[in-house]
């Protein structure tokens, strides 16, 4: 089952023209990763090189089907799967809500597994694997 975040549209999340400018969409889908992982009880070090390996995005994609406003409350799902053993990627989709409730975006990223000083992929933490399971 995917995890629910909310949150409401900032003024910073926005460009000139006073919609969420493109790049900050996907901040607000890694800010509802990061509540997936603390949700799940993941220390973000772990993520960061505290076990010798680091988990980056490696790829990204979105899209936008209607812009978002400041002041508008969301709602963005988190479905990760696994794709390979140092692989995974996450779903998010992000809805503005209502009445009526609109589907605003849809954004994929792709995260690999590596250990850095061997300069090679990684298999996933057990705690990071059992967090995409879940998902």
């Amino acid at each position: 089952m995917p995890f629910v975040h909310e949150r409401t549209v900032r003024l910073a999340d926005t460009d000139a023209a006073g919609v969420v400018f493109f790049a900050r969409t996907l901040a607000i889908c890694h800010e509802a990763y990061e509540a997936s992982l603390a949700a799940a009880g993941i220390d973000l070090n772990e993520l960061l090189g505290g076990n010798g390996i680091v988990v980056p995005i490696s790829r990204s994609e979105a899209d936008y089907k209607r812009p978002l406003r400041p002041g508008e409350k969301l709602r963005v799902t988190v479905a990760p799967v696994l794709v390979s053993e140092n692989t995974f990627a996450i779903r998010y989709e992000i809805f503005k809500l209502g009445p009526p409730e609109k589907l605003a975006a849809i954004v994929r990223t792709e995260h690999v597994c590596t250990a850095p000083a061997k300069r090679e992929r990684a298999p996933l933490p057990p705690a990071v694997r059992a967090w995409v399971q879940a998902g």
